[in-house]
């Protein structure tokens, strides 16, 4: 059985090289294939009725041109295909994740504005490929806080209490296992705590803060159980943290290799693939590269 490829998408922008060295990197660390994806865009008044990728000449591209110069000479480069593709790009970009164990790419493209922190291709990309999508920024992000960065590697997941996601957890310990990196869980949990009173009732009694955190660590830490112990290498902490998971986790991708998010479940009244609050505020604002993993089969 064929080993499923690292899909690097590029347009000759200086973002889209970034991702590629990312995506270079990521192939080596899995003994994968990469393939090289350039999409040439259709006008959409040009042509109304073509939005799935057609085949283009590869040899006949600048933009993949390049790309090779980029890669020369690079050593244990990767087996290397380059596509060149027609199509409505952010139909065809997420298309190709179904061929595909990761789809790389940049937070903009030649097409953004610049005031924009993330273009509409990586956001169409993340919320609707049926891979893992990694979202490469551009350096020099900042982020709030006093974010010192620590020794080593380290991998950062953010993990939901009342409902973990195990597409996005086993994703985050692999990658930790390949990168010889920490991995940590942030587990966030509201406060302060607001319940809700109906006309007459008294209120109840205060909640203490140190209690619920305790609970939210006890919960993280039952959830990731079975998961250090298929990955025994792996140094997993805990961190409960109170308050806006997103916040947390664009704190954290100060020092983080990879911050890895989780993708909603389709929901009865929303069919439609959804992104969810926090991974969109961690793809906008995060200073490391972001991994958006999508649900089990047959949960999306």
């Amino acid at each position: 059985m064929s080993t499923l490829p690292v899909v690097a998408a590029v347009d000759g922008s200086d973002d889209s090289l970034r991702a590629l060295d990312w995506a270079v990197d990521a192939a080596r660390r899995r003994a994968a294939p990469l393939r090289v994806a350039h999409v040439r865009q259709y006008a959409h008044w040009a042509q109304p009725d073509v939005l799935t990728a057609g085949p283009a000449d590869p040899q006949d591209d600048p933009v993949l041109d390049r790309v090779r110069a980029h890669l020369e000479g690079r050593p244990d480069l990767p087996d290397t295909q380059y596509s060149g593709l027609e199509g409505a790009i952010g139909v065809v970009l997420p298309e190709l994740g179904a061929g595909a164990q990761l789809l790389v790419l940049g937070s903009r493209g030649r097409g953004g504005f610049a005031s924009l922190l993330l273009g509409s291709t990586s956001m169409a990309a993340a919320r609707d490929a049926e891979c893992p999508v990694v979202v490469v920024p551009r350096p020099g992000r900042e982020v709030p806080g006093d974010a010192a960065p620590g020794p080593g590697s380290r991998v950062v997941v953010g993990l939901k209490v009342d409902g973990p996601d195990e597409a996005t957890l086993e994703f985050a310990f692999e990658e930790a296992a390949r990168r010889g990196a920490r991995l940590r869980a942030v587990a966030a949990y509201p406060w302060p705590a607001q319940p809700w009173m109906m006309p007459g009732e008294l209120p109840p009694p205060v909640v203490d803060r140190n209690v619920i955190e305790d609970e939210a660590r006890v919960l993280a830490d039952g959830f990731l159980a079975p998961y250090r112990e298929r990955h025994p290498d792996v140094e997993a902490e805990t961190v409960a943290a109170a308050g806006d998971a997103a916040g947390h986790l664009v704190h954290a991708s100060a020092d983080a290799d990879l911050v890895v998010v989780g993708r909603h479940r389709r929901r009865l009244m929303a069919p439609a693939r959804m992104m969810g609050s926090v991974t969109q505020a961690v793809l906008l604002h995060a200073a490391s590269p972001v991994a958006v993993v999508p649900p089990a089969s047959g949960e999306d």
